[in-house]
């Protein structure tokens, strides 16, 4: 395919997902439609996408519409790549422009960042001056990471077998277990290093939610908010710690017998009923649901889906989940409360509320990651009583 015929690929796939199509489905679509697509093709299609959902606003403001076609062109416009070349209506590339498809000033800092209007004083309030450099970190693609596996390996041992691959990997700052690949990083999933369970794709802040635990042999540690395993695989991965996991909708744990199998961890599912029966915990880490607006960058879909009422919503959730693990914990014990947010309403805010409802219970550690930084923006705070 030809750069052109890329765009014109891509602004198709763009209009199904603003009319309503996940994100993921219209992609898989495209390519199962487009046979004479190579590898490269359809990488580049879907950085293109990704892209443009990253930039939405202000891509619909360079290119004179939200529409597939408006967005392309503001990214093009924003890339300073020639339009002409581009746009030129010839070999499957997209219909010249016209008179009408200009672009505009940016009426706002949020349009300008990619922020929804009403979302961005809350931005503001939450990271301060810091707001304008974290939202223009969102605009960009997320860096990989990899978590190296402490019962398999150590970080020189999987660097090396990372590089047999054709993975060039360098050591993260935000967490001991943290890798950032630098080259190779769609080569992961076919390695010998991930097969062997030596790594696991995971962000460097998630890894250091973990790390930040004074996680020691003998205790009893439950992931309330498992997911995928991606912290229950960590939290095993610590010498003589035994992990329990749980997860609401218990089908999102369906992978983790086999990625805990894979790592030679072990990690036991508990259902809700068996929570109470099994306590009390040493930890417990609750990753709670949240705007997810730390992964923007990977989920770009989320930032536009966030409702005002939604957030207000999680953030109930989240107090009730603090709520019903308190007693659950063994005294002395650490609740610590995670998300992958970096907005207050979800975050400070919902701990000092718990605190002073539950005056016997104190903070002793809070933390927040930004993806200014270079990870995703997560934040974390342990209580105890």
């Amino acid at each position: 395919m030809t750069p052109a015929a890329r765009i014109q690929a891509s602004i198709e796939i763009l209009d199904e997902i603003l009319a309503g199509a996940p994100v993921e489905k219209s992609l898989t679509n495209w390519a199962r439609r487009s046979r004479f697509a190579g590898s490269k093709d359809r990488a580049a299609v879907r950085d293109h996408v990704f892209t443009a959902l990253r930039c939405k606003r202000s891509y619909a403001a360079l290119g004179g519409a939200e529409t597939g076609r408006g967005l392309m062109i503001g990214a093009v416009r924003a890339s300073g790549e020639s339009l002409e070349e581009l746009f030129s209506g010839t070999r499957h590339a997209p219909e010249v422009l016209t008179d009408n498809e200009v672009g505009c000033d940016f009426a706002s800092k949020a349009e300008q960042y990619d922020i929804p209007d009403w979302l961005w004083p809350r931005f503001e309030t939450s990271l301060g001056d810091q707001a304008v450099s974290v939202a223009k970190a969102l605009q960009s693609r997320a860096p990989v990471h990899l978590r190296v596996n402490l019962i398999k390996a150590d970080v020189p041992k999987a660097i090396e077998a990372l590089a047999a691959d054709g993975i060039i990997t360098a050591a993260h700052p935000a967490c001991d277990t943290a890798l950032e690949v630098t080259e190779g990083a769609r080569k992961i999933a076919q390695s010998r290093a991930y097969a062997d369970g030596l790594v696991e794709l995971q962000d460097a802040a998630s890894q250091a939610v973990v790390a930040a635990l004074d996680l020691r042999p003998g205790m009893r540690v439950l992931d309330y908010c498992a997911g995928g395993g991606g912290k229950s695989l960590a939290l095993a991965a610590r010498k003589g710690v035994s992990v329990f996991a749980h997860d609401v909708n218990a089908t999102r744990m369906r992978d983790l017998p086999a990625r805990a199998e894979r790592a030679g961890a072990r990690v036991e599912i508990l259902a809700t009923k068996d929570i109470a029966q099994r306590a009390p915990f040493d930890i417990i880490l609750a990753d709670a649901p949240c705007s997810g607006s730390g992964s923007w960058r990977r989920a770009p879909a989320g930032k536009w889906a966030l409702t005002e009422s939604r957030l207000q919503e999680l953030s109930s959730i989240q107090a009730a989940i603090l709520a019903q693990l308190s007693p659950v914990i063994a005294p002395g014990g650490i609740l610590a409360y995670a998300t992958c947010s970096m907005l207050d309403d979800e975050n400070g805010n919902v701990v000092d509320a718990f605190l002073r409802k539950n005056p016997v219970w104190t903070e002793v550690f809070r933390k927040s990651w930004l993806v200014s930084h270079g990870t995703d923006g997560f934040f974390t705070s342990h209580l105890t009583r």
